[in-house]
């Protein structure tokens, strides 16, 4: 029986699970936001919101505790990178260092660059200071893995809505807020953007009226009208 048994297993062992999330934490750390599976997203997500409330206390004790929960590495080494291209450099969450910062050796390797528990204890810890949890969200794409069609989602940091977006285009229902606030507005106003949106619900119900009348069913005269014409 699986009792005394927390947590998702997720088909590892502990080690390499502990592996797993270490790496994932870090990843959303550096890039802010990450694409993975479902289930690893929603194990994810109290192992990074514990290490955000961690470093928001600051201290050398809580940048212990960091370090023995995500391993501490060169971070940024992208930015000064020609052949990453310049849009993935701004779809983040933060503010990314000057190249001059990140050094390389003669062999191309990273020589300096930032530590990762730095960039969480300040760059993280900051954007966060006044909020009380809930510092990432999980976005469902739609999209399905290949082989045992896993859900693919992306787990954000929160912060800047202008940043990376999942979808270009606006919902419907956004589309509706959107006219109720605008006419909300305009009856506060007054204005010209009431007219606006009379007409436009206006023309709305006529094509809505147009397509009922076009689907609608046949009626009795017509199917009698239809049986003496075949007679």
């Amino acid at each position: 029986m699986r009792n005394r048994i927390q947590g998702r297993q997720l088909g590892r062992d502990s080690e390499h699970r502990t592996a797993m999330l270490r790496n994932l934490a870090a990843g959303l750390f550096e890039h802010g936001q990450i694409e993975t599976t479902m289930p690893k997203a929603k194990a994810v997500q109290p192992f990074i919101e514990k290490i955000i409330t961690i470093a928001k206390k600051g201290g050398l004790h809580a940048r212990r505790q960091i370090e023995a929960r995500i391993n501490d590495r060169k971070i940024h080494a992208w930015v000064a990178d020609s052949n990453v291209p310049d849009s993935r450099k701004d779809n983040v969450y933060f503010d990314l260092p000057d190249a001059s910062d990140i050094e390389f050796n003669r062999y191309g390797e990273v020589r300096k660059a930032p530590r990762l528990v730095q960039h969480v204890m300040t760059a993280i810890a900051d954007r966060y200071r006044d909020r009380d949890g809930g510092y990432t969200r999980i976005i469902r794409t739609g999209r399905h893995r290949l082989g045992d069609g896993g859900d693919i989602v992306v787990l954000q940091l929160v912060g800047d809505e202008d940043g990376p977006q999942i979808g270009g285009g606006t919902s419907s229902r956004r589309r509706q807020a959107d006219r109720r606030t605008a006419f909300a507005a305009s009856l506060r106003k007054g204005g010209d953007v009431v007219e606006d949106v009379v007409e436009e619900a206006e023309a709305q119900v006529e094509a809505t009226e147009a397509v009922e009348e076009a689907a609608a069913p046949v009626t009795e005269e017509a199917t009698q009208d239809d049986t003496k014409s075949d007679d």
